[in-house]
């Protein structure tokens, strides 16, 4: 009982740091849009997504609201929105460095291992959260990132392909989990996504 509600309380932590950063960024660069819709804010009821929520605990991998962006504001529309789009990953990389301090160091031992759990809870969704979102797929971080390694001349189909994709990567997601762990005992999308967890999650710990 006490496990669940630890890992459900850094679910919050994590989802909300991500999506209040998204909000907290685009505001620096001069989009109030998120600010306007009280996006700007570490309140949780303002950034879980019912659904998304709801896949984190199912599958391991799930995402928040998404906040709203106008790229129309921002003096760099491109570059910009990029920006924004990593600040949610990059916030998650943040947490899980600061976690990792004490899942390290703390002592073990009665009246420390629930701290200990907490912290590593933190820490292990902190990175699946970054890693999942940096996937190139809409309605992700990495879709919206990526832009600024796409020609000019192919943004207005990428970001076309962008507004349009939400539905193609429900499809995505759903024959992953249903065909392909059949065919291959395991999700590839979850098999990518644990794999670099791994080893970023072992890169953290080793320098900490």
């Amino acid at each position: 009982m006490f496990l669940s509600l630890y890992y459900i309380a850094a679910l919050i932590l994590v989802l909300s740091f991500h999506e209040c950063s998204h909000a907290w960024v685009a505001h620096r660069l001069g989009d109030p849009t998120a600010k306007r819709e009280g996006r700007l804010t570490l309140n949780p009821l303002a950034h879980l997504d019912f659904v998304g929520t709801l896949m984190m605990f199912l599958v391991g991998i799930g995402w928040g609201k998404p906040v709203p962006v106008n790229p129309h504001n921002f003096q760099h529309p491109v570059r910009d929105q990029a920006f924004t789009a990593l600040a949610g990953p990059g916030a998650n990389l943040l947490l899980a460095l600061i976690f990792a301090i004490p899942f390290t160091y703390f002592p073990q031992g009665p009246g420390w291992d629930q701290a200990t759990f907490f912290c590593g809870a933190v820490l292990d969704l902190s990175l699946v959260l970054l890693v999942f979102n940096m996937l190139p797929f809409p309605p992700l971080d990495g879709s919206k990132f990526y832009a600024l390694f796409i020609p000019k001349r192919f943004l207005p189909a990428y970001f076309n392909f962008l507004s349009k994709g939400m539905p193609w990567f429900l499809v995505l997601v759903l024959v992953d989990l249903y065909v392909f762990e059949r065919l291959f005992g395991a999700s590839l999308i979850w098999t990518v996504v644990s794999e670099l967890t791994y080893w970023l999650k072992a890169a953290i710990l080793l320098i900490v």
